[in-house]
């Protein structure tokens, strides 16, 4: 019997698709790399009450596809949290349901981004809105920031420079609140200026405001979209951060003829309804302490990330004391090569992302994000002293 040859996609494959393996990669033992929450704090029994709740009332629905743009219940309490919270005058109308903020990202980048398109940023930002957008083929370009947030004069020299080449800048995506993985919140002043600036330029604002619940101490600052009266900002939020990462639950807000166009690039209809409908019951009642106790446990570990590493680098290093969110930016000398020595941090057990990972142009190789939302207060300093401990052995501190 001849044997078959097998089949060849190679010369099938998209100019776009990248080599990802399925699965996760082994963690190390101190991940500080990624934003997991603590599994401690996930409100288990009180998700799993409200969802038999929930299904009592409403179960016989699940024998319709659901909504594309989701449950209206959760809808209408995302429009009234976005009204208290945020000082936003939004109805359900206004609000997609998505499958977690990545995805409402993704449908707005594909629906008001062409290839060579310009698009403006923070000078670093989440790395997978980063990838998102070089995806769909733009053309990211950093604008720089100080602790309070993007610099004004430089985002409208940036815009002025953009013009002068020819370049089509569409929109200046921020994330406003707890920058991440800068850390820092924009000033009320700083986004009144921005906001006069893109209104100038005739460009939108995308805000990205899903770790704004995550608030230890400080003042909130109000949205860009509370600040606009012209229909020129686009909001972004999520509860992943608050309930469940893998319930996979974000949403949008936006004007209707954007949300027209995002809708086309949405994949698999509407949300799921067994998640919609457990994070609808349960936030109706609990969702502001459940926020409260999230951030009480939250600020005990960043505490603690801050002692470690004041305690275990002192003065080779610098970083920001956030108000909130889950990350510390830490800023070692010019010339210190993190970017290459993260995979042997990796090896030798703590987790971290450098700097050039955040960045549009590769900078930024002596810059780390380091995460405080998963492990304990205790694995979160024991996990800074030993990558000091890591860092020093590989020579990466220096004096």
């Amino acid at each position: 019997m001849v044997e078959s040859q097998r089949f060849s996609y190679e010369s099938l494959f998209s100019k776009n698709s990248t080599i990802v393996a399925p699965g996760a990669s082994p963690r190390p033992k101190y991940d500080f790399a990624v934003a997991y929450p603590d599994p401690e704090t996930l409100p288990l029994d009180g998700l799993a009450t409200s969802l038999k709740e929930a299904l009592n009332r409403e179960g016989k629905d699940l024998a319709y596809y659901p909504n594309s743009a989701g449950l209206p219940s959760l809808r209408r309490l995302v429009a009234e949290k976005l009204g208290r919270d945020r000082n936003m005058k939004v109805d359900y109308d206004d609000v997609v349901l998505t499958s977690g903020s990545g995805e409402a990202i993704g449908m707005l980048i594909q629906a008001l981004t062409d290839p060579g398109d310009v698009v403006l940023t923070e000078e670093y930002f989440y790395l997978g809105t980063l990838r998102q957008m070089r995806r769909y083929g733009a053309d990211v370009v950093g604008v720089k920031c100080d602790y309070d947030g993007i610099i004004p004069q430089d985002l409208n020299e940036t815009l002025e420079l953009q013009k002068s080449l020819g370049k089509k800048v569409k929109y200046l995506y921020t994330i406003p609140t707890f920058q991440n993985p800068l850390g820092w919140t924009m000033t009320l002043e700083r986004r009144k200026q921005v906001l006069e600036i893109t209104h100038r330029h005739g460009i939108p604002v995308f805000e990205d405001d899903c770790y704004v619940d995550l608030r230890f101490e400080g003042d909130d600052v109000t949205s860009f979209h509370s600040l606009d009266d012209t229909g020129s900002v686009i909001y972004v939020g999520s509860f992943s951060k608050i309930v469940a990462p893998g319930m996979r639950m974000g949403y949008m807000v936006a004007p209707k003829e954007v949300i027209h166009r995002a809708m086309s690039f949405k994949a698999g209809g509407g949300v799921n309804q067994f998640a919609a409908l457990a994070i609808e019951e349960y936030l109706k009642e609990n969702m502001y302490q459940h926020i409260q106790e999230e951030n009480q446990a939250l600020v005990v570990k960043r505490d603690a990330m801050i002692a470690s590493l004041g305690e275990n680098l002192g003065t080779s290093a610098k970083w920001l004391v956030p108000q909130g969110g889950l990350y510390v930016w830490v800023e070692f000398p010019e010339g210190t090569d993190l970017a290459g020595f993260q995979e042997q941090s990796f090896r030798e057990g703590v987790g971290f992302y450098n700097g050039t990972q955040f960045s549009p142009d590769g900078r930024g190789g002596h810059l780390a994000r380091l995460c405080f939302g998963h492990p304990s207060a205790e694995t979160v300093y024991d996990g800074v002293a030993e990558w000091a401990r890591i860092l020093d052995r590989n020579g990466m501190i220096k004096g």
